[in-house]
């Protein structure tokens, strides 16, 4: 019996059935022509500072949506689906715009004129602001808008430790999910407007990697200079958090000459340092914890450690009414078991150094025929790799299908195999093919229908009069819990800000253990 079987068959169909599991989907708001909605965050859905299930990322035009932790998959698809079908109608009561469907942005305008996310005039909504104008002058707003899938995952029972390890491994193995859901394998060429870039032209609408995968997790993504000089290791709850602490505290002279505000007093981001906050550092998967009002997100996790992972690496699928299925939802929860489970030895520099190629690789060439990725100093087949982790994400899909009395786990293990014997199958290249078949190998004229697709088809879904109320009340409570907060500030914003960016917020600082770090 191998070691991952013997941890599964530790597993208890309770412990399994524990499993929970949220989603943050991010969209632009777009224009019918398909350009980004330069409009406010419409009003009738509440607050974006405090509404539980609405909100936005980095612009004003990105809505963010937001489900609890759900123990049933079903449950969590049903709603999101409700979160969409609301949004849908208010934007259908204001005019004409729609959800982008695409990971990659809608047509954008000029940098600066993308608007930044506003959250009101309290201490904790002007800080959101700013730091968004922070990110705006250290990686331009265009990389903002990307949009993705976060899913949130936790098992009952797992240490801080335990989660480390599963980090460790699922960073190992992000490349499987890249190749398996990447679907964004082109893009509008306005989003590299001024820019260097490796892309193919496709057409005068899109530009293009001919094997994508994910350009969203490729180099034209969530990447800067400032954090590839960050080597974050996961080998410890400790290391990782010393880590952390050193790059929100380590002055960028980049950012020193930036400053904290502009001659004329306007602020251009919250800190000079490496990272503003903690959200800042961008990775595939983050540990995680709920933190308490005004608590910085190291601070609670030193003080209380790892409740949950948070998969950073989905795209949102075009071809779905709500950007993901369940059949996708329940691989990732046999993935995320599989790295749970198996062996997870330590992360070491050259293995990160690894990583960054092999996600590289993956998210602009993953389709190749026979493209080989680095594990521990060899090259091995991408294909081979991921057969070798499917075989091992059997026996769990099989005892979560015998938990929940179904066989929903093993079919979406075997479908995964399919895709990854016959790339035509991966959303990557059915966007491709669909672009070619019926859209002029045009990106925006793709995306558009897609996205009129969805809206007709969630706008036509059952949806009542109790649904519509709760909603409303959500929204206007959010308004009312939005004005109390700005009610309640008594500190100056700079007094604020400088509290929350102070060392002393982030936690007590513990000796790293040799080895650990």
């Amino acid at each position: 019996m191998t070691p991952l079987q013997s941890r599964l068959n530790d597993l208890t169909p309770a412990r399994l059935g524990g499993i929970r599991r949220g989603i943050e989907k991010e969209s632009l708001r777009a224009l019918p022509g398909g350009g980004l909605a330069l409009t406010p965050h419409p009003l009738a859905l509440g607050s974006a500072l405090t509404h539980p299930s609405i909100t936005t990322d980095y612009s004003e035009s990105q809505v963010e949506l937001i489900t609890g932790a759900q123990a049933d998959v079903e449950d969590t698809l049903d709603e999101l689906t409700q979160i969409h079908q609301f949004v849908y109608r208010v934007l259908q009561q204001q005019g004409d715009e729609m959800l982008w469907v695409s990971s990659m942005p809608c047509g954008l305008p000029t940098d600066e004129t993308i608007p930044l996310a506003r959250y009101g005039s309290s201490n904790v909504g002007r800080a959101k602001s700013v730091y968004r104008m922070g990110l705006g002058h250290r990686y331009g707003r265009r990389m903002q808008t990307i949009s993705g899938i976060h899913y949130n995952w936790s098992l009952p029972g797992v240490s801080s430790e335990q989660y480390f390890a599963l980090i460790r491994n699922f960073r190992r193995q992000a490349f499987l999910l890249l190749y398996l859901f990447g679907a964004s394998p082109a893009l509008c060429p306005t989003f590299v407007a001024g820019r260097e870039h490796e892309l193919q032209t496709l057409s005068d609408g899109a530009l293009y990697m001919p094997h994508g995968t994910s350009l969203r997790m490729g180099r034209l993504g969530y990447q800067s200079d400032a954090q590839a000089t960050l080597a974050v290791s996961y080998n410890s709850l400790e290391g990782y958090a010393a880590s952390l602490h050193e790059a929100l505290t380590r002055p960028y002279p980049a950012y020193e000459t930036l400053g904290v505000r502009n001659p004329g007093g306007d602020y251009n981001q919250l800190a000079t340092t490496l990272l503003q906050i903690e959200n800042e550092f961008y990775g595939t998967i983050r540990p995680k914890r709920t933190i308490f009002p005004g608590e910085r997100p190291l601070h609670a996790l030193r003080e209380r450690g790892v409740e949950y992972v948070e998969v950073r690496l989905m795209d949102l699928d075009p071809f779905v009414p709500v950007g993901i299925t369940a059949q996708t939802m329940r691989f990732l929860d046999v993935f995320l078991l599989q790295c749970l489970l198996a062996d997870s030895p330590p992360d070491s520099p050259a293995e990160i150094d690894e990583l960054k190629h092999n996600q590289h690789h993956t998210a602009a060439r993953g389709r190749e025929p026979g493209l080989t990725l680095r594990r521990a100093g060899a090259e091995v087949a991408l294909v081979d790799w991921g057969r070798d982790i499917l075989d091992q994400c059997a026996p769990i899909a099989a005892a979560l299908d015998a938990a929940h009395r179904s066989s929903d786990y093993s079919q979406a293990v075997a479908d995964a195999r399919l895709a990854l014997a016959q790339p035509e199958r991966t959303p990557s290249a059915r966007v491709l093919a669909a672009m070619a078949a019926e859209h002029d190998n045009s990106f925006v004229r793709f995306v558009r229908a897609q996205s009129e697709q969805t809206r007709s088809a969630l706008l036509a879904q059952p949806w009542c009069l109790e649904q519509q109320a709760r909603y409303l009340a959500l929204s206007q409570k959010s308004v009312a819990d939005q004005r109390a907060i700005e009610v309640a500030d008594t500190l100056s914003f700079e007094a604020y800000r400088e509290q929350y960016v102070s060392a002393e917020r982030l936690g007590l600082q513990l000796p790293v253990t040799p080895g650990l770090g």
